[in-house]
């Protein structure tokens, strides 16, 4: 069930562009910003009202559903403004490239930073989860069953573990990649994702600083996070 989007479209400020608001899609699960486009009212309400992301095309003279023609549309997670009003921050799943080049944003194909590549990681693994078995390792384990993905994810476990306590730094990144794509293989077999993990470390957080979320501005990005090890070669 796709969470309410709430937003108070009246708190916006129209009148600094002439109708028109700024709106950033970034990718729901990696973080990636997707691209730049501007909503008018009646664009924004579309987006709302049909969960697919919506522009006001100034050279088309009217909305423009992001990847009505090419089948790439955008799927809308949650909007939110920033602490002025007079921009949108558009979280989205996107259904293929963004980019009318063919990239997956409009900002290049270097990837989503840091750890947001572990939201590509799950996109992938669901991506294998109808691929053959004879040909993908993804596939074959989640054919086997939420069993023995847990099975792979305790021989990881110890494996990170060991290079953790005897093994050099480049062992310790790829035991932890390891882990880290089996641990997604996992979580997929149970119909769970990293959003889920994600949800109970902030719920964990918040209560242990007994600092509920901010109900005034929600536009904040979430802070940079170190650099993910790559992923394991296997995770194909």
């Amino acid at each position: 069930m796709i969470d309410e989007i709430v937003i108070d479209i009246d708190a916006l400020d129209w009148t600094k562009m002439d109708g028109l608001i700024p709106a950033i899609v970034q990718d729901a699960a990696s973080g990636e910003v997707r691209m730049l486009g501007y909503m008018d009212r009646a664009a924004l309400e579309a987006t709302i009202a049909d969960r697919l992301v919506t522009f006001h095309s100034r050279s088309r003279g009217g909305r423009w559903r992001k990847g009505e023609m090419s089948g790439n549309l955008l799927d809308l997670v949650d909007v939110r403004m920033d602490c002025d009003g007079d921009a949108l921050l558009v979280l989205a799943s996107a259904r293929g490239p963004t980019c009318h080049s063919g990239s997956e944003s409009c900002f290049g194909d270097n990837g989503a930073p840091g750890v947001g590549f572990v939201g590509e990681l799950e996109r992938i693994v669901a991506q294998r989860a109808s691929a053959d078995p004879s040909t993908s390792y993804t596939a074959r384990l989640l054919s086997e069953g939420p069993a023995r993905v847990a099975q792979k994810v305790g021989e990881e476990g110890v494996e990170t573990a060991l290079a953790g306590r005897a093994g050099d730094n480049a062992e310790l990144a790829a035991e932890a990649a390891d882990l880290v794509y089996h641990l997604t293989v996992l979580l997929r077999s149970r119909g769970l994702a990293w959003d889920n993990v994600v949800a109970e470390l902030k719920r964990r957080h918040r209560r242990r600083i007994g600092h509920p979320r901010p109900a005034n501005c929600r536009s904040h990005l979430p802070p940079r996070a170190p650099r993910a090890p790559a992923p394991a070669s296997h995770a194909a």
